[in-house]
């Protein structure tokens, strides 16, 4: 199983994998047109052809970026996958300069074992202001955020 940048060819997988949880509201939903404007911001883990998990990291500021559509398959889980696909794209924001890196997520403890720590979700405008405000969820989110310094 390798880790590597998402493709074109593996966009609608990867959202149908991602909609899978979507549709047992574990996930926010991402329309295909989305995944493929946002292409360089996901990693898939795959094997031989496969593709058993997918993440992004997506920027929203010169300091600050986000950990988003995390998903694993329901018969891979509890492997190391989704532990691999968040310190990759730590990893990435590392090597960005990026000093921040924050998740919006139903998987609190999961994401806590990693090293982030609870945040207000009043304390990122970028998010709300950019993104939230078009969620169906907004403004009454039952997301947990969390944040982990770089």
């Amino acid at each position: 199983m390798k880790i590597r940048k998402a493709g074109i060819s593996d966009l609608k997988e990867v959202h149908k994998l991602i909609n899978e949880f979507a549709r047992r509201e574990e996930m926010i939903p991402r329309s295909i047109n989305e995944l493929y404007e946002n292409v360089r911001d996901f990693i898939v883990l795959e094997d031989k052809g496969k593709i058993y998990g997918t993440c992004a990291l997506h920027i929203l500021w010169e300091d600050l970026a986000e950990i988003r559509s995390l998903a694993v398959r329901k018969e891979y889980q509890k492997r190391g996958i989704g532990k691999r696909l968040v310190k990759r794209c730590l990893d990435e924001a590392k090597s960005l300069g990026i000093k921040r890196v924050f998740v919006l997520t139903y998987q609190k403890d999961f994401f806590k074992k990693l090293g982030f720590a609870d945040i207000d979700k009043a304390s990122l405008p970028q998010k709300i202001w950019g993104d939230c405000v078009r969620c169906p969820k907004f403004p009454e989110c039952d997301e947990h955020a969390l944040i982990t310094d770089i």
